[in-house]
């Protein structure tokens, strides 16, 4: 995704300490300029104040991010927050029914970079 021209940073849950070792563990911490905990604003996500807060932090504009996620929770958040969003169909995991469709949907993170990619617009 960063390849294609795609700014990628993390919104999380999870302590700012947790997300970093995690990334730091798997090797991903490059892929990332920045690694956002909603520790910092003391709200969780699917608030909305979460997906604004990131899009501020970052300076750029709500509707001009996607959020990616194995999670409908998050999804549903993410549109409602007037953000685009790419939903990772990994097993067990689903979208909300009653929810807005994600403008993509792949079977895990390659996939949905493939689809990214073909989007052209990063």
């Amino acid at each position: 995704m960063k390849d294609a021209g795609y700014r990628m940073v993390t919104l999380t849950n999870s302590p700012q300490k947790g997300v970093d070792a995690q990334l730091e563990n798997a090797g991903l911490t490059e892929f990332f300029e920045q690694r956002l905990s909603v520790g910092e604003i003391g709200t969780y996500k699917p608030d909305l104040k979460t997906y604004r807060w990131a899009a501020e932090k970052t300076g750029v504009e709500v509707g001009d991010r996607m959020l990616i996620a194995a999670h409908g929770w998050d999804i549903t958040g993410a549109l409602r927050a007037e953000m685009r969003a790419g939903f990772l169909a990994r097993p067990g995991k689903s979208l909300y029914p009653l929810a807005p469709e994600p403008e993509l949907v792949g079977k895990d993170l390659r996939d949905a970079a493939n689809l990214l990619a073909a989007l052209g617009e990063g």
